[in-house]
């Protein structure tokens, strides 16, 4: 990966545009970045990182302060980068969320976050991305980087070279855990404990269970028999399973004499019921006799009325067969008289109207339909007549309307002169008073951040104070803290002799004098001090010792900030400077009204200008338009002439043409209305003679005398449908009742009259059916009992095979669990993600070793330790150091400063190609180290100069941010951050080689 270009705007402390080129550092190999404290040496590192990730690394645990903070409401914020991976040129352009004034009203709206990337394709920009989400997928792809691995191996930042060779075990698994990924590790190992606890929690209810279930049977068992029949207490769990297979035996006899005993209740049963229902039936054959014998007698009563209501639907069924016929000849006679209606009033309505009843109707019409032609032509003439008045209204009125504004525009351009004098000569006064907004504005920003400086230093000055006294007291805590560890480690030795004692066992060897008779062990402290303890104790002087270091750190850095503040504030009071603040308020307030007064005026001159000219033009137009209107009417009123001559004869003697029209239309509709209706009423005459001659001739033919009769024997239909019903159902009753009584009689012939006594036969029924009952009852819960014996005890035997399969599982997964979380038997007490990270922290030394080997001339290569760690603490990640010189291993602690950045430099480049490595091989062409060179002394600064240089080999860019006046001098090629006196960082570039 290589950078190209940056472009910073509105960014951090930059307000305007700044460019970095990064091409042409590339001859050179090393450039410095350099600038005061604070001028934004490392917001050249944030732009990057930010137009990459979209995040920047000193503000992911606080606010994002992106946007300058000297950038105007208006002024935009935005970052582009170009670079290079492979051979495919990218540029990314980024922007974070911001406020902006509303494009309408006065209120701030928040412009959302933006990003976009493009791919030079040829000589063209091609867009590839336009959302953030797009962006940083596609970003994640071509670069192969996450933000905390590109923060690793390409921005090495400033004062966390040594944090990864220093820290302890924790510490670096942390780092390492980020970097690589491994928290997977730690979840396999969580999961697996969690597998442990699971299964220890399934053996141990897989036991209860079976014990519940053994319960359960007791209980069953010991309820079945009426006694205590349960197994004793003492019994274990396979004496009682045994003991509920025996009671479950027991069970099965009760169930088979059961059985027997519901054997002989059902026959008693079921001679009781066949005799009682023998006698039921003899009683209902005697009842249904009787009752068939009435019925028969009450439809013999009913046949005269059956033989009248039969005669009645003969003569409606004949009556039927001639509806149709008459229903015809009835509505042809109604139809008849309602035309001849109709008929005789359009004559009368055609009398009225001035015709004549014994005129030739057709030759009427026709004459009529001719004059209706005339008039409708004539009618479209007059309305062309009425819509040319119209027009020529219409015109006399735009005419009029056409001289008032043109009388009206004459008097506006009269008024114009004055008005731009007026102007001209209020513009010259305020444009004077105007000019000095930006020296106002200049001097106001000063004194703000003047004043802000004052308060800060007088709230610092109260802050220091505190925290001096706070770090007073956290160093007195840490002596406290020290002094405890010392006394406990005094008892702890004291009592030593006693804790050896408490772990001898008789038979065994003393690990102090090798005997196997221990015949005078030592007492046991009577306040023995454990590892706990100790553990505890020495957590809390660490803790205090931190937060002591912390407090000292926080009062240290409060008195700089003091005292930067009162440079800041050019030792001036905060009051003084709220006098000269308000006096300078206020004159840039009068300037910037006279200024806005001014920019008022030219506007109110430029549109007095373009009203002058946009009257003028009015003017013109308003002419034109007057003309066209005067010649538009001469021609309206030629035409209006000529159609008032041609329509006087077209009326005739109406008022209109219209109107004449309409009684010539009126006319004909009632001549054509009294030659339909004549027609339909001799076509209506014919169709009612021959419906009258056919109903007579089919009414002759019948059995009917005339057509009354025909009328009288007529039914409706439904009532006919329930007349034959009636018929039909007595007929069937009647059939049915004959055949039901002679079945009965031949059925009672052997029985006699005398009907049976029912209840006593009931009774005995009911006491067997009692018995019966009861014998069920104890055979089902003979069987309940038994099944349920048996199903328990087939579940104890289940049971039983569980909880043997369930310890052997439960065993491996615990020995497992145990394994991955160091625990024993794991020796070397490293949990599964140690494991891992060992393995690459082995690769991450040797290849660092490969820089520290030269830049140390072979005196010292570091050395990855997984020995056990004092105290429990969690080892498999320690570091060692080399010395070839005393060929002894030595704590990195124990490096000089110049010799610590070496081997903290040359680590960090190992942990940077590990780390690239694993993300897909990129070759990196540019760097950043962002070091406080600055406390290196002038032979390590040398080892440092030389390792820079070994960095750029292989075309590599290397950025180094640093303000040491030593580096200044051997580094040609620079970026200058400055901050200007108004308070923005500008960037100056020079990239003048070495030997030039």
């Amino acid at each position: 990966m290589k950078l190209h270009r940056l472009e910073l705007t509105g960014f951090g402390p930059f307000r305007e545009r700044q460019a970095v080129d990064f091409d042409a550092f590339e001859r050179d190999g090393v450039f410095l970045i350099s600038g005061r404290t604070g001028a934004g040496k490392s917001s050249i590192l944030d732009g990057v990182s930010f137009a990459l990730y979209g995040s920047v690394p000193r503000y992911e645990n606080g606010e994002r302060r992106l946007r300058s903070d000297h950038s105007f409401l208006g002024d935009p914020t935005e970052v582009r980068l170009e670079f290079t991976v492979g051979d495919r040129r990218w540029r990314v352009t980024r922007a974070p969320d911001y406020e902006r004034p509303a494009k309408r009203g006065d209120k701030l709206t928040t412009e959302p976050a933006r990003a976009e990337l493009d791919e030079l394709v040829g000589d063209v920009w091609v867009g590839r991305a336009a959302k953030p989400r797009e962006v940083a997928l596609l970003l994640d792809e071509v670069l192969g980087l996450n933000a905390q691995q590109f923060q690793q191996v390409i921005l090495l930042a400033q004062n966390k070279f040594s944090r990864f060779l220093l820290a302890k075990n924790d510490e670096r698994q942390q780092l390492l855990r980020t970097l690589f990924g491994t928290r997977r590790f730690e979840q396999y190992k969580d999961d697996l404990e969690q597998r442990r606890r699971v299964a220890q929690r399934e053996l141990e209810a897989a036991g209860d269970q079976t014990r519940t279930l053994l319960d359960l049977a007791e209980a069953a068992a010991t309820g079945d028999a009426g006694g205590d029949d349960s197994a004793p207490p003492s019994l274990d769990v396979a004496a009682r399973r045994d003991a509920t297979a025996r009671a479950h035996q027991r069970a099965a006899y009760r169930v088979e004499q059961t059985a027997e005993l519901q054997q002989q209740a059902d026959a008693a049963h079921a001679r009781a019921a066949a005799a009682h229902a023998e006698l039921v039936e003899r009683a209902r054959t005697l009842d249904d006799l009787t009752a068939a014998r009435a019925r028969l007698a009450r439809l013999d009563d009913e046949a005269p009325q059956m033989a009248q209501l039969a005669h009645r639907v003969q003569r409606a069924r004949a009556a039927e067969t001639l509806r149709a016929t008459l229903e015809t000849a009835e509505r042809a006679s109604e139809a008849l008289d309602a035309l001849r209606g109709a008929a005789a009033a359009a004559d009368a309505l055609w009398i009225d109207a001035g015709g004549d009843a014994a005129g030739d109707l057709a030759t009427i019409i026709d004459d009529l339909t001719g004059e209706i032609a005339r008039c409708s032509d004539a009618a479209e003439r007059e309305h062309e007549l009425s819509e040319a008045a119209a027009r020529a209204a219409a015109l006399d009125e735009t005419t009029s309307r056409l001289a008032a504004e043109s009388s009206a525009l004459d008097e506006q351009l009269a008024r114009v002169p004055a008005e731009r004098e007026r102007i001209d000569d209020e513009l010259a006064t305020v444009s004077a008073q105007g000019a000095r907004v930006d020296d106002l504005r200049l001097r106001r920003d000063e004194l703000r951040e003047q004043s802000a400086a004052a308060r800060d230093a007088a709230v610092l000055d109260d802050e220091a104070a505190a925290a001096e006294a706070g770090y007073v007291e956290a160093s007195e805590r840490a002596e406290r803290a020290a002094a405890s560890v010392t006394n406990l480690l005094r008892r702890r030795f004291a009592g030593r002799a006693g804790e050896l004692a408490s772990g001898l066992v008789e038979g065994e060897p003393c690990p102090v004098c090798g005997g196997t008779e221990h015949p005078h062990p030592a007492p046991a402290a009577d306040d023995p001090v454990g590892d706990d303890d100790l553990a505890a104790a020495e957590a809390d002087r660490d803790a205090a010792l931190q937060a002591a270091r912390d407090a000292g750190d926080r009062a240290r850095r409060l008195r700089l900030d003091h005292a930067a503040a009162v440079a800041r504030a050019a030792g001036r009071s905060a009051d003084d400077l709220a006098a000269v603040l308000v006096e300078v308020d206020e004159a840039l307030a009068i300037a910037q009204r006279s200024a806005q007064r001014a920019r008022e005026l030219v506007e109110r001159r430029t549109a007095l200008d373009e009203l002058d000219a946009a009257v003028n033009a009015e003017r013109e137009r308003l002419h034109a338009a007057m003309t066209d209107a005067r010649e538009q009417t001469a021609v309206l009123a030629a035409t209006i002439s000529r159609l008032e001559a041609e329509l006087v004869a077209a009326r005739g003697g109406f008022a209109s043409v219209d109107e004449r029209l309409a009684a010539a239309t009126s006319r004909r509709d009632l001549a054509v209305s009294v030659r339909e209706a004549r027609a339909a009423v001799a076509e209506r005459e014919r169709a009612a003679t021959a419906a009258r001659v056919d109903l007579d001739a089919r009414v002759a033919a019948s059995e009917f005398a005339d057509v009354d009769a025909v009328r009288a024997a007529l039914v409706p239909a439904a009532e006919l449908a329930g007349l034959e019903k009636r018929r039909s159902e007595y007929d069937a009753d009647l059939a049915a009742t004959r055949a039901r009584l002679l079945e009965l009689e031949l059925a009672a012939a052997g029985i006699g009259d005398e009907r049976p006594d029912l209840d006593a036969s009931a009774a005995e029924v009911l006491r067997a059916d009692t018995a019966r009952a009861t014998a069920i009852a104890a055979h089902r819960d003979a069987v309940n009992a038994a099944d349920r014996l048996g199903d328990l005890l087939d579940r104890i035997d289940a049971a039983f095979a569980a909880v043997a399969e369930q310890a052997d599982a439960t065993a491996t997964v615990t020995r497992l669990a145990d394994t991955v979380a160091g625990r024993a038997p794991n020796t070397r007490k490293m949990d599964l993600e140690t494991f891992v990270l060992a393995a690459e922290l082995e690769e991450i030394v040797a290849a660092a070793n490969l820089r520290l080997r030269d830049m140390s001339s072979g005196r010292y290569t570091l050395h990855h330790s997984d020995a056990l760690q004092a105290r429990g603490a969690a080892s498999g990640l320690s570091l060692e150091v080399l010395d070839a010189h005393t060929g002894r291993l030595r704590s990195p602690q124990s490096l000089s400063g110049g010799e610590t950045f070496l081997a903290s430099l040359a680590l960090a480049l190992g942990l940077a190609e590990v780390v690239t490595s694993r993300a897909g091989g990129i070759r990196l062409d540019t760097l950043f180290v962002d070091e406080g060179f600055g406390s290196l002394d002038p032979e390590t600064l040398d080892l440092a100069m030389r390792t820079l240089d070994e960095l750029r080999s292989g075309g590599r860019t290397v950025g180094v941010i640093s303000h040491v006046e030593g580096m200044k001098e051997q580094l040609a090629a620079q970026i200058v951050v400055e901050a200007t006196r108004e308070g923005p960082s500008i960037i100056r570039q020079d990239a003048r080689s070495a030997d030039g």
